[in-house]
């Protein structure tokens, strides 16, 4: 059986799927750390949500990675979980070939 990890690498050998792949980079990043705050409260999906006044599929909807939170809602997870939002511009890195 082929592991999960060894097909990734074959195809991000293939322009189109390593460029989708990295476009989506960021969305699951936020996902996981959103996912990361809710762990480190010990909440789970319905308990974060009542905090914030909603509902848990939409919680289960944004830590999909597949919505985009608004600023707002960022900061309702941040007060709900304990955490502070911060929010960054970085520098792009360059990819060079190794």
């Amino acid at each position: 059986m082929t592991k999960l990890n060894e097909l990734h690498n074959k195809w991000m050998k293939n322009a189109d799927y390593a460029t989708a792949y990295e476009a989506l980079e960021d969305e699951f990043s936020l996902a996981s750390a959103m996912i990361a705050a809710r762990s480190r409260a010990g909440l789970t999906q319905e308990e974060l949500a009542e905090r914030m006044q909603t509902k848990q599929s939409v919680v289960a909807r944004l830590e999909s990675g597949h919505v985009m939170p608004t600023t707002r809602t960022l900061e309702k997870i941040a007060k709900a979980t304990g955490s502070r939002l911060k929010i960054s511009f970085e520098p792009e890195t360059l990819h060079h070939a190794s």
